[in-house]
């Protein structure tokens, strides 16, 4: 049957005039006319068609509709969200779900819209959450009835369920200026992988007695973020501010003046594993965050490295959160994680935060691959003299 422009646009006002009267049979009728004429100017009605036979009760005849429309307009709001009606009452949630979502996701994208679609995309969204809530439910009673209850599963297991349910998101290594290939994608290592470890927290008390005295000399403790000769000025709202300070031992490489005042310090930090990298390593501080203070979240330079905490002075309220994984910083525990994540810290407590802060080679790093990034950084250094650019 061929139909005009006129004509296809007189059957699809009077279908649509039909559908808001309550007569969806006699809209479904008017629309399949213009959607199944072999010549007309005129693009299908699919979505219109899909509403009216949504309408008579006939969802496979609707999601036939929607099938051919979103073929030609994967990201049509309405199409999704009515595809997802479908399918939840046809008893597949996940199917509705994901149908859902690419319409939420689609919608910040798609300009100014009418009041009606906004309603709609906030139903299909407290829908989504309600299904999600319940899938997390279920899931959480298949995996207790096979024995593997939360105080039952490896940390790195309850990270991928939490990433798998929404609760996290995933977070991986991006250094700010130099990314070597491979490594694991771990945001804190565990303590006890460290054997030698223990005996620096065991040395704590003393650490913390040398850094009391620095701090009673009112020496030694500057802006962490400051601006470096001939660099540009750092973007961040910490520039210059005491409220986070460091008091470096090692800095470029080398021991500072302050490093002969903290000799049970430096004895301890003798059993790390920290590079030597002329003009950049060994890197050791008190880093000092007095409260109230926020550290934004960033990046640091390079993944080749992993930094320890040994928490000296730390109230309650501190805290360290490390791509999707937060950690309390608590006196005498240490913390090693890999900076390369997004990475940020609070004080939230009443006093001033201090931890004993310093970098060591990533233990999946061999020696072959440690003399060459050695030398590559050294060479880096030598380039125009820039020792603070990875």
């Amino acid at each position: 049957m061929e139909m005009s422009g006129p004509q296809a646009e007189a059957a699809v006002r009077a279908g649509v005039d039909a559908l808001r009267q309550g007569r969806p049979e006699e809209a479904r009728r008017l629309f399949e006319q213009v959607a199944q004429a072999e010549q007309c100017p005129l693009p299908p009605p699919l979505f219109l068609l899909a509403q009216a036979c949504r309408h008579c009760g006939d969802d496979p005849a609707a999601e036939r509709a929607l099938d051919k429309l979103l073929l030609s307009e994967p990201l049509n709001i309405g199409a999704l969200i009515l595809k997802g009606d479908c399918r939840g009452r046809a008893g597949d949630t996940r199917a509705a779900v994901a149908f859902y979502a690419t319409a939420l996701a689609t919608a910040p994208q798609a300009g100014p819209l009418s009041p009606a679609l906004a309603a709609e995309l906030k139903r299909v969204e407290a829908i989504s959450s309600e299904a999600g809530g319940d899938f997390e439910r279920k899931l959480e009673g298949h995996l207790a009835g096979a024995g593997i209850a939360p105080g039952a599963r490896s940390r790195r297991f309850q990270a991928a369920l939490d990433i798998l349910t929404g609760r996290k998101q995933v977070y991986l290594q991006e250094p700010s200026s130099f990314y070597f290939p491979g490594l694991p994608q771990i945001e804190f290592y565990e303590r006890e992988a460290f054997p030698w470890l223990a005996a620096l927290e065991a040395a704590a008390p003393a650490i913390r007695a040398e850094l009391e005295a620095l701090i009673g000399s009112g020496e030694g403790f500057e802006p962490y973020v400051r601006r470096h000769v001939g660099r540009p000025k750092p973007v961040n709202p910490l520039f210059e501010d005491p409220s986070w300070s460091a008091c470096y031992l090692f800095e470029n490489g080398l021991p500072t003046e302050f490093a002969a005042r903290c000799p049970l310090t430096m004895a301890a930090l003798d059993r790390a594993p920290m590079p030597v990298i002329a003009g950049r390593s060994p890197m050791a501080l008190f880093s000092l965050l007095r409260p109230g203070t926020h550290i934004q979240p960033h990046h640091g330079l390079l993944n080749t490295r992993l930094i320890c905490h040994v928490p000296l002075i730390a109230p309650p309220g501190c805290r360290l959160r490390v791509g999707a994984e937060v950690r309390a910083v608590e006196p005498g525990k240490a913390l090693v994680f890999d900076d390369s994540f997004e990475h940020e810290a609070w004080n939230e407590g009443t006093g001033i935060r201090v931890v004993l802060l310093f970098e060591i080679w990533r233990p999946e790093i061999d020696e072959e691959d440690r003399r060459a990034l050695t030398a590559m950084f050294e060479a880096i250094t030598l380039y125009q003299g820039a020792p603070m650019d990875y």
